[in-house]
């Protein structure tokens, strides 16, 4: 018989490319090809050839063909490598090789169980082959290479120890790739092989796969890294908890996985203990995404089918006593479970046999149809008003039954401890929670039924006199008492009555006036309201005195008192009425609670202030005399007691705005310096965001208008030391972008603390320690650069739209801030750099346009800079503002601009007295006049320090800048250097803060006449008037020398003018030495009017080691005058007695930002 012959190996070459041409252009084909190249693969590994090794070694067999199909199987495949990931023909590769394999696979395993077989052995070498892709350089040969583990992986069925150890060290190294797609790809990987992993057989310093994968779950910066952990992770109680973590992630779609993909493996709710069902609804229906929140409420719809439809098994996965998830997971099953609400009913049994589910239920059932105004089906579930009432009194009776038995117990055991069992607690928390939900449920009801609404009166007024009611009871008592009163008086009469029996039960009710109670008329006009006031008052001073009583009764009389004050409280949170409405508070107040406020204990102290700033609001007078008080408590009382007593300040501020913030300037003043200072010392986190909150709401509200108050809420929100208080930097996240978005004038204020708070934050970024965190100036400059966009301010209806110039404004504030010598070039370019993000207006007015045109032209030719990439961005944004205000700039002079004394500052502030005639290169006018006028060397003021900072100001009707303010950066620095670059005209407090001092200008070099007027002050008529008369057309020349600092013909070129001069070499040149003065920060509201004043030397401030505190106290012109007009220099303001102090060193601070906001009469508070 003739030899089979062989197959030809030659063909592969040609067959196997056909196959991968096919698979790769459609999925539909990968089952077909895989038959085909398995039956190529296996009529190549016929193809064998015999090795003899001689007759000792024997024959050995070389698996020729098996070899042939795989170099042709790795030469198609390193085809794919190459290709960038998202190509679909590359991922249909992949997808087929991992088929194929698994094809293999299958049929090895059909057909013998031999380890060692040719579909193995080719499996093997793959793997191998790819784990040495591992280490490729190409990003794209990683990613492919791992992509094809990851795919073959999951079709493995057993592999060789040896492999499984190269795969389980590879795969582990790729979880720290650069390419967050090749580490997610890892973690899949690997989740397959931590399903086999033994932790006995791991090494010591071997780590579990489990535990690497969560540490890639936990802390992997990309979100797709922490998805595929999250979806790939074995699903086990161990890993559970982890899992769930995942629930508060900053990615809106890891969040959704876990309601979508992770928690629906759950065969039942009950796998998860009740804290994390309870976590698992609060963050799912609260998540601020939709999606989150759809996929967390399908996902309960699926617990609502395991419970079979049955609301009340599915409220017994949680604990309906304590939390309001509950209540939370019912309304959204009936939003999106209509069938399940067409099946409620609540008949007579369900409502005599109450329990805290089905209580529960029936109140959030009754709320849902509130909301969705199905009166039908309410009225069908609502029971009338005497049976609701009826419940109520068995409820009532019954928790009066458990305390009755309680007592008993513990006489008879003789158990001189008050504590309950541990059952009876449980029947206790059981019955008040039911009462709970039905005082709340018979809000809802119609009390129209006389018999009815006499019947629930008497059985809430029995149980507001009772003294041991517990007291999350009372306000619900109090909001159905409200309910049924016709007005506020009576129920003010209801709530006394029952305070005075809670502290006067001697007297006991006879049958009549327990007929009385039960039949109330509640006759608002009734002549017993005066009786009953009269006694209460006679009864509460007849008690006896805490000192008479022993150490048991003066508890229960604490208690007593404790429990009226919370009836107090609930009662006047419903008062909106007048104190002097309702008289019958007069008894209270005098007898309960002002004694309550001087208590030493601080629950008494607590409540009794409560109780006394809620009759604040209520009464004017009250407010303004005790305001005081409670500023006092903000310094020395308990965390919990200065929270309570911050919300009773805010809510009086809030209250009589006019009284306190809009009364004596003063006293607002000083209140809101002293809040500051709190915020600045304070340690606590919950009081720091409080201060934040009603400081927010003051200025949203427009009134607090202080611009130190915004200054300090922007840096509290950048401030690192603020990194861990998320209360306060999500109340600043709203308020700040809501506060400038409101109004174009809350964008100019912020506009005019952008140069200081940048300074500040610039100061604190350089100054921050290697463990904090902060954003960069560069991005905290572009934050107010969006806050102040005029673009994005909220218009409101009919309102006329006025045009704004806020960015304008700010281009001025920043290049003013670049004339600044003392800024580094880091700080110019980023100021620079946020020139080019400004958003101009298609309009401008024309004196802030040609103002900031000025500036523009004259920075590179006076303060050039150092780096030529600043140098270019500076000149890009020059060219952007010609070209968008081509037109406005078209008539521009700026000889006519100098002649103009509305343009008198800002020539001063830049140092140039006698420009050149220069137009705006675009207007049609255009021309160069040159002119033979030639300026002395004193005309132009070389340089741009801080003595132009500081130079005198005038400000127009439109300028919204800084008016000559100092930036902080100058202002901060030391005061010798300030000492040395500035003179003062006049030694006045006004003019030191105002920062105002003219340094004489004279054609002449110095002489005597220059010392002796810095010696000797003279008169205005003196050497200052000279200087003020009007400068001739041609001066006359002393001396030819040449002008440095003359503009050039076109300002858009780069200006030829040599570098500046130092001014302290031409100060010593003309023989002057310069005078030395202690600057403080200008007046907002000064008048900048040039003062005509001789210059006076002031003694020089003492040096520190460190920067001092910046101190800008801005006050008001009235106090401007009267400083103008005293003949000392202080700065003391008289301090309101009213108001409580507070030292600096109370605490110490952590929101300190290097730099306090100045409040000069913070410490007279």
């Amino acid at each position: 018989m003739a030899p089979k012959d062989q197959f030809d190996l030659n063909s592969l070459a040609a067959a196997i490319p056909t196959v991968f041409d096919q698979a790769q252009s459609s999925l539909a084909t990968h089952k077909k090809n895989s038959v085909a190249l398995f039956k190529l693969q296996s009529a190549s590994a016929t193809v064998v050839e015999a090795i003899d090794k001689g007759k000792r070694k024997g024959s050995e067999t070389k698996l020729v063909g098996e070899k042939a199909f795989s170099d042709v199987f790795m030469d198609m495949v390193n085809r794919v490598l190459v290709v960038k990931k998202s190509t679909p023909a590359a991922d249909r590769i992949v997808k087929f090789v991992s088929n194929y394999v698994k094809f293999l696979i299958d049929k090895t395993d059909d057909k013998s169980d031999e380890e060692d077989s040719p579909s193995s052995r080719f499996v093997t070498r793959l793997l191998k082959y790819f784990l040495k892709g591992f280490q490729a350089k190409s990003k794209d040969v990683r990613f492919r290479c791992m992509s094809f583990v990851s795919e073959i992986i999951s079709n493995l069925g057993e592999i060789d120890q040896d492999l499984y150890a190269e795969l389980r060290e590879a795969l582990s190294e790729r979880l720290s790739d650069k390419e967050p797609l090749i580490r997610a790809h890892s973690v899949a990987a690997l989740s397959k092989l931590a399903m086999s992993e033994d932790p006995d057989d791991l090494e010591d310093a071997d780590q579990p796969i489990v535990t690497s994968l969560l540490t890639s779950l936990f802390y992997d910066p990309a979100a797709e890294v922490r998805r595929a952990a999250l979806v790939h992770i074995p699903f086990a109680p161990e890993t559970l908890p982890a899992l769930l973590t995942r629930s508060r992630d900053v990615d809106g779609v890891t969040r959704k996985l876990v309601y979508a993909t992770v928690l629906p493996r759950l065969a039942h709710p009950k796998q998860l203990t009740i804290a994390q069902r309870e976590q698992v609804v609060q963050q799912g229906l609260g998540d601020r995404e939709e999606a989150v929140r759809v996929a967390a409420a399908k996902l309960l719809g699926s617990w609502v089918d395991i419970c079979e439809g049955d609301l009340v098994v599915f409220l017994r996965l949680f604990d309906v006593r304590t939390t309001e998830v509950a209540l939370d997971a019912l309304k959204s099953i009936f939003v999106t479970r209509a069938e399940v609400v067409r099946e409620v009913e609540f008949d007579d049994e369900f409502w005599a046999k109450l329990q805290p589910e089905t209580a529960l239920l029936a109140r959030a059932f009754v709320e849902h149809c509130i909301g969705q105004d199905d009166q039908a089906r309410l009225e069908a579930v609502l029971p009338v008003v005497t049976a609701l009432a009826f419940h109520l009194q068995t409820q009532y009776n019954a928790f009066l039954h458990v305390l009755q038995d309680a007592e008993m117990a513990q006489v008879e055991d003789n158990d001189e401890d008050d504590e309950l069992s541990e059952a009876q607690e449980e029947q206790l928390a059981d019955v008040e929670f039911v009462m709970i939900e039905l005082l709340q449920l018979a809000v809802h009801l119609d009390y129209t039924d006389e018999i009815g609404r006499r019947k629930m009166f008497g059985v809430v007024r029995n149980m507001l006199a009772h003294p041991q009611l517990p007291e999350p009871l009372i306000k619900p008592c109090i909001g159905v008492l409200n309910i049924m009163s016709p007005n506020e008086r009576d129920l003010v009469r209801v709530v006394v009555e029952a305070v005075s029996e809670l502290r006067d039960p001697e007297p006991e009710k006879g049958a009549d006036e327990e007929d009385m109670a039960g039949n109330e008329t509640m006759d608002s006009e009734s002549m017993a309201v005066t009786a009953r006031y009269t006694g209460f008052a006679n009864r509460g001073r007849g008690r006896r005195e805490p000192i008479e009583m022993s150490a048991s009764e003066k508890a229960q009389a604490d208690a007593t008192d404790l429990r009226c004050l919370c009836l107090c409280i609930a009662v006047l949170e419903r008062v909106n009425g007048s104190f002097a409405e309702n008289s019958t508070l007069e008894g209270i107040l005098a007898d309960l609670i002002v004694p309550s406020v001087k208590r030493k204990e601080l629950a008494l102290r607590e409540n009794g202030l409560i109780s006394l700033g809620l009759c604040c609001l209520i009464a004017k007078n009250m407010a303004l005399s005790s305001f005081q008080l409670f500023l006092s408590q903000v310094k020395s009382a308990p965390n919990s007691l200065r929270i309570k007593v911050l919300h009773v300040i805010f809510d009086i501020m809030m209250t009589y705005e006019k009284d306190i913030l809009g009364g004596v300037e003063t006293i607002g003043e000083r209140v809101i310096a002293f809040l500051m200072q709190v915020l600045e010392v304070e340690e606590s986190k919950r009081v720091q965001a409080l201060i934040c909150l009603g400081l927010s709401k003051l200025m949203l509200f427009g009134l607090v208008t202080d611009e130190r108050v915004l200054t300090s809420l922007v840096l509290a929100y950048v401030s690192p030391a603020s990194a861990d208080n998320q209360e306060l930097r999500q109340c600043l996240a709203y308020f700040l972008p809501a506060y400038c978005y409101s109004s174009p004038a809350n964008q100019s204020k912020m506009q005019s603390i952008f140069v200081s708070a940048y300074d500040l934050v610039n100061r604190v970024y350089e100054d921050m320690e290697d463990d904090q965190d902060m954003i960069t100036p560069l991005q905290f400059g572009q934050l107010l650069l969006d806050w102040t966009d005029s673009s994005k301010v909220v218009e409101l209806p009919n309102a006329p739209s006025e045009p704004t110039f806020v960015h304008v404004s700010l281009a001025i504030d920043i290049i003013r801030a670049l004339y600044d010598n003392v800024r580094t070039s880091d700080d110019r370019k980023t100021l620079c750099q946020l020139l080019g993000k400004l958003v101009f207006p298609t309009e401008a007015e024309q004196h802030a346009l040609y103002t900031l045109y000025i500036l523009v032209a004259n920075l590179i030719e006076l303060c050039p800079f150092e780096d030529v990439a600043t140098d270019k961005v500076f000149l890009r944004f020059k060219k952007r503002l010609e070209k968008h205000f081509a037109t406005e700039l078209n008539d521009y002079d700026e000889q006519a601009c100098f002649q103009d004394e509305t343009y008198e500052e800002i020539f001063d502030f830049i140092g140039v007295t006698r420009p050149k005639q220069r137009r705006f290169e675009g207007s049609s006018k255009a021309s160069v006049v040159d002119s033979d006028v030639v300026a002395d060397e004193p005309s132009m003021k070389a340089g741009c320090g801080k003595d132009k900072m500081k130079s005198k100001t005038k400000k127009s009707s439109f300028d919204v800048s800084n008016d000559g303010k100092p930036s902080v950066a100058s202002s901060s620095g030391s005061e010798d250097e300030s000492a040395e670059e500035t003179q003062p005209t006049k030694p006045t407090a006004s003019n030191i803060r105002k920062g105002k001092g003219k340094k004489a200008v004279s054609g002449e070099p110095a002489s005597a006449s220059s010392d002796s007027e810095l010696d000797e002050p003279e008169s205005e008529n003196g050497e200052d008037a000279k200087e003020n008369l009007p400068l001739p057309s041609t001066p006359p020349r002393a001396r030819s020398e040449k002008r440095l600092h003359t503009p050039t013909k076109t300002p858009s070129m780069a200006s030829p003018a040599p570098k500046r001069q130092n001014r302290d070499t031409q100060a010593l040149k003309n023989g002057r030495k310069r005078k030395e003065i202690a600057i403080k920060a200008p007046l907002t509201n000064a008048t900048n009017k040039r003062k005509k004043s001789a210059i006076q030397e002031l003694p020089k401030p003492p040096t520190r080691a460190r920067p001092p505190k910046l101190k800008s106290p801005e006050l008001s012109e009235d106090e401007a005058m009267s400083e103008d007009a005293s003949e000392d220099d202080s700065d003391v303001v008289p301090s309101d007695t009213s108001i409580p102090r507070r030292t600096r060193n109370a605490r110490p601070a952590p929101l300190i930002f290097e730099e306090k906001i100045g409040w000069d009469d913070s410490s007279d508070i």
